[in-house]
């Protein structure tokens, strides 16, 4: 038998040539910070270092590593962390964590390479790029990646550990962090579920006995809903728990079923035929997905079209004769378009995974997910359980945007067959599964029509949105641009097209981009034909405060000043500046709770909420620190078990608007109760009397609940008050359906962005991106920029390059790897610069909202902007393909 060394001792290697060197690293030696993401070499994710030189673990067999010494992210920085370690912390270079491991271990060796060669020169933004060109960051970390490595390498890290403004940054940057997929318990097995290879069919014979037969296999179970039906390619069929997952997957091959194949329907435009075959019928409906944050209310259906759901109009029939009688006048300034945005991934690094364990009647989940306390209540009533015999697990998250926050099929199927063969077993999505049916921002189709009135303000706008939800509901596109630039008029029709296509999910922002994209340009537009400059039309048309103090920062950008007019280059390359607003719903979850206990002389804060690479853990840790004079690594919190005081999802962007004020309030309680137990009271003169008091007070816990908002200021209201009456009605179902409230003061962003367009190939790069945020105190100022960059990121990739790709005719997603789904890297980050004003939510206890969403609504109708700006022509379908710019350009050379 061969072996190899790892961290420094020997290990044998199996004799099965077909054996993957990521498998033996992670499975045979426990070592799971090398993570496996997309099994194809794109990602990095699985980097490690074979005789010193980085490798991707994930295609490389495992012989290959015979005789050679190995060094996984746990056997850097073991006793000392190395320098880029250090940088990483202290740059917070990561966000969920799920891909740092991979991006150090190469950082590792690049830093290591240059600085024996160059010494503590500093390497260029292009260096680094090109060394770390094979990794992709999902949360969009890139901003802190270069000036981590390049500090690195200039030899700023070499002395002591410094200060992470994250409290689980050591943990990531040496792979110590535990996610859901690294779960491993005595005699675990591995599920794997058979999915449907048809768009529609009804199963009509199901039989696993040949699966059970298969040595090796513990257990198989249905997973079809009662009418036997499936709705899309990838629905699941059934499920099988084994002693390894080839086996599972020889399993699953050996089951047999019958089907009556239906006729299917495949996307947007085939669906809305008259004769296309209906996806749902009338007594089925209620099987369909949700894509939004909540539910909806009662809407028509016409075949496989939901709607029209016009529930934020305002004087519809106006608007409609207004832009009638303007387009028959041939009217100047009314601007009409349709645009087209694209579906898109949520593409989260750890794939959807969970891990199922029952002890007697008690029953463990570890489960990646958004929603800890709710999942833990969902599957309480699925299986008729108490809440005190569940416990859902969440240390750590690998990502999730929206698609991992409800109770989902990885955890029921973990779940049966746990039950069935009275075994551990874990379920964890491949990349074509996590890329095909976990869920999507759903492509839309938008008909847009904006009237300005003869004295400059907004008269009229109408916005049609038909949603490509697949096998869901519950759009809400349209609707959102009632609660920004009031109009006299406004006609806004949302509709869901319902195919043979998986559902869509809530993504950052449900309907909040694809509204902008089409809506921003349209002002933009207007802009240019009134001969006002965009931001001085914004201003005029948006009364909103926090975005009124935003505009103001944009016209002072040097960027802004310096533009150059509209098509004004003719050289190959040309350069353009584009602006464009979004905002967001202020959003907090009532019950949600903090503890705050003293335990042998140590604060420890509690919640039954996780951190998805937000920084959760973080945001209470500092509130906490700073009410008692400490340091957040002086505070130990406890999160992601659902057995803690109940915690917000993370969706929305309410997790800080929900636990901040609870923690300010326990603040208090605490405060109270350790000076009234405390042992002893502070020395005079103490620089420290709150720790002096911490170490004294006995072992105590004090509890505290979201309180309600006080009473906002003048000109700062709920944004659904824009809705006039139908809002407040909206509202209150919100909050009453979906334990959602919305708050007063709108969350708001204006973005700037500058672009370079190759005008032969068609290529756009954004070169620099200047984002500014309303959203009250920053709680964790350093991983709020984080979170800004990476929202702007998925921004970018959202309007460049993504996209996937389904067959029109057996529904089959063909971009199911990261090799057809292009999502961005590290070389395609621009330079930011962010700029926060706080104000505006001094209403809140705390002063502070969610920044995930906001920050990522304006990015693509500011890069379409800019696009404009650069070479004179208006793009409406994103993503911007170079094949479809080319396009543009002829076309208008064409004209």
């Amino acid at each position: 038998m061969s072996t190899m060394t790892i961290n420094g001792r020997p290990e044998p290697l199996p004799d099965d040539p077909d054996a993957l060197l990521v498998d033996v690293i992670r499975d045979r030696c426990g070592l799971t910070g090398t993570k496996l993401v997309c099994g194809s070499g794109v990602c990095g994710a699985c980097t490690v270092l074979l005789d010193g030189a980085p490798v991707v673990s994930c295609l490389l067999p495992a012989k290959s590593a015979a005789g050679k010494v190995l060094t996984t992210i746990e056997g850097i920085g073991g006793e000392r962390l190395h320098p880029v370690q250090k940088a990483f912390m202290a740059h917070d270079a990561l966000q969920c964590g799920f891909c740092t491991p991979g991006f150090v271990v190469e950082a590792v060796a690049f830093h290591d390479n240059w600085r024996a060669a160059r010494g503590t020169a500093t390497p260029s933004r292009e260096e680094i790029a090109a060394a770390l060109s094979g990794h992709l960051c999902r949360c969009g970390a890139y901003e802190g990646i270069f000036r981590a490595v390049a500090e690195a390498c200039s030899g700023r890290f070499d002395g002591n550990d410094p200060v992470a403004p994250r409290l689980e940054a050591r943990d990531k940057v040496t792979g110590l962090a535990r996610y859901t997929v690294d779960i491993s318990h005595d005699g675990q097995l591995e599920g794997v579920i058979l999915r449907s290879p048809l768009a529609h069919a009804k199963i009509t014979r199901l039989d696993l006995a040949p699966a059970r037969a298969t040595p090796g296999v513990a257990a198989a179970v249905s997973l079809l809903e009662d009418d036997q039906m499936v709705r899309f390619v990838g629905a699941p069929i059934a499920a099988v728990a084994a002693k390894d997952r080839t086996t599972a997957l020889a399993a699953i091959a050996a089951i047999t079923f019958d089907r009556e194949e239906l006729p299917a329907v495949v996307g947007l435009d085939a669906a809305r035929r008259e004769d296309a075959p209906v996806v749902f019928e009338k007594q089925n409906r209620k099987r369909a997905g949700n894509v939004s944050e909540g539910g909806g209310g009662p809407v028509s259906w016409k075949g496989n079209v939901r709607g029209p759901s016009a529930l934020f109009s305002q004087k519809a029939r106006r608007a409609k004769s207004w832009l009638a009688e303007a387009r028959q006048a041939h009217n100047p300034l009314l601007v009409e378009e349709t645009f087209r945005v694209s579906t898109q991934q949520h593409a989260c690094l750890e794939p959807h995974a969970a891990v199922a364990k029952f002890d007697g009647d008690r029953l463990t989940v570890h489960v990646s997910t958004q929603a800890v306390h709710e999942v833990m209540e969902r599957i309480c009533k699925r299986y008729k359980l108490s809440h005190d015999k569940v416990r859902v697990i969440a240390d750590h998250v690998g990502g999730g945007f929206g698609s991992k926050g409800s109770f989902g099929l990885e955890s029921i199927a973990a779940i049966e067959l746990a039950r069935e063969a009275k075994a551990p077993v874990r379920v964890v999505f491949d990349r074509e599964e996590e890329l095909s049916v976990t869920g999507y921002r759903p492509a839309a189709e938008l008909k847009l029509s904006l009237l300005p009135s003869p004295q400059g303000g907004l008269k009229a706008l109408s916005l049609t949105a038909h949603a490509d939800t697949g096998a869901a509901v519950n759009s809400l596109i349209a609707g959102l641009a009632r609660l920004i630039y009031p109009a006299e008029a406004k006609e806004l029709v949302d509709f869901d097209v319902i195919s043979n296509l998986p559902p869509g999910a809530p993504f950052r922002g449900p309907g909040g981009p694809p509204m902008a994209f089409a809506l921003e340009q349209a002002v933009d537009e207007a802009a240019l034909r009134m001969k006002v400059d965009p931001i001085h039309l914004r201003k005029l048309w948006d009364r909103d405060p926090n975005r009124q103090r935003l505009y103001d920062w944009a016209l002072g950008l040097d960027v802004w000043r310096n533009r150059r007019p509209a098509a004004s280059q003719t050289s190959r390359y040309r350069r353009g500046v584009g602006v464009a607003t979004g905002y967001w719903l202020y959003l907090w979850q009532p019950g949600s709770s903090v503890e705050l206990a003293i335990k042998g002389g140590r604060i420890v804060a509690s919640c039954a909420v996780q951190d998805i690479g937000t920084g959760t853990r973080s945001v209470i840790a500092n509130t906490v620190a700073k009410a008692f004079d400490l340091e957040p690594h002086d505070i130990e919190v406890r999160i992601g078990h659902s057995n803690l005081p109940e915690g917000p999802g993370s969706g929305g962007s309410r997790v800080t608007a929900s636990v901040v004020p609870p923690t300010l309030l326990a603040i208090e309680k605490l405060k109270a109760e350790i000076s009234r137990t405390a042992a002893r009271t502070p020395l005079p003169g103490s620089n420290a009397p709150w720790r002096e008091l911490i170490a004294s007070a006995p072992d105590l816990a004090v509890t505290a609940k979201r309180p309600e908002d006080g009473r906002p200021p003048p000109g700062v209201r709920p944004a659904l008050r824009e809705a006039g009456f139908m809002g407040l009605v909206f509202g209150w179902v919100f909050r009453l359906v979906n334990n959602i409230v919305v708050g007063a003061g709108v969350p708001s962003s204006v973005q700037v962005m500058e672009v370079e367009v190759d005008t032969w190939l068609g290529h756009v790069r954004v070169l620099n991106a200047f984002t500014g945020l309303a959203i009250g105190k920053l709680a964790a100022p350093a991983l709020a920029r984080s979170q800004a960059a990476g929202s702007v990121i998925q921004g970018i990739g959202y309007a460049l390059y993504e996209a996937r790709e389904t067959d029109p005719l057996t529904g089959h997603v063909l971009s199911g790897s990261m090799e057809d789904y292009r999502i961005p890297g590290i070389a395609d980050m621009p330079r930011l610069e962010v700029h926060f004003d706080e104000a505006g939510f001094e209403h809140v206890p705390g002063g502070a909202v969610g920044i995930g969403e906001v920050a990522t609504v304006p990015t693509s109708p500011a890069i379409a902007n800019a696009i404009h700006n650069a070479i004179g022509v208006r793009l409406t379908e994103i993503p911007f393909r170079p094949d479809r710019l080319v396009a543009a350009l002829k076309g208008r050379d064409a004209a």
